[in-house]
């Protein structure tokens, strides 16, 4: 049980670094976005690298952020019945949706992603757009890496519900 425990953890500990680290990105793209909007309407000058890497941003923002927000419980749920439940039972759902689905499926699209990301790298791929980004290949690494994380923060989350269910009494969080 500690072993678990101190495992659920440490990934905890890793999502909340890289998604207070990826946080200051926002920043980033707010400030991007307010260089690009300042040249686009008051200089009429534009370029398709700036608004490919905005949207780079924010993909990374949303990827790598993923995790964070499940650490956090911030992620979306349908709380029809489940804020009606009893802890115990609550645990139990968190478990098997974790279980079940969270896990498999974020298993899944990391091996269905990787492929992607790894034929981008091979391939050189680059913007198909004029003056774009010369490659493609990070941000498409990006999501087996945010899948990943997510990943890992399932098993945490796991753990976690487990041990809530097997011990209602104690708090695990």
């Amino acid at each position: 049980m500690k072993t678990a425990l101190r495992i659920a953890t440490a990934i905890d500990r890793l999502n909340e670094a890289i998604g207070r680290g990826v946080a200051w990105l926002t920043t980033a793209l707010v400030l991007l976005v307010c260089i690009d909007v300042f040249f686009r309407y008051l200089l009429d000058r534009t370029a398709n690298w700036v608004m490919e890497l905005e949207w780079h941003l924010f993909s990374i923002i949303f990827l790598l952020g993923a995790a964070y927000t499940l650490k956090h419980d911030k992620h979306v749920r349908v709380d029809l019945f489940y804020d009606r439940f009893a802890p115990r039972d609550k645990a139990l759902v968190d478990l098997l949706g974790s279980l079940l689905f969270l896990l498999p499926w974020s298993a899944l699209l990391i091996w269905v992603s990787t492929t992607y990301a790894w034929e981008a790298f091979r391939g050189g791929e680059a913007s198909p757009n004029p003056g774009g980004l010369p490659f493609f290949w990070p941000i498409k690494a990006m999501i087996p890496l945010g899948l990943f994380l997510l990943f890992l923060q399932g098993i945490a989350q796991a753990i976690r519900a487990w041990l809530r269910y097997r011990q209602p009494e104690n708090t695990i969080d």
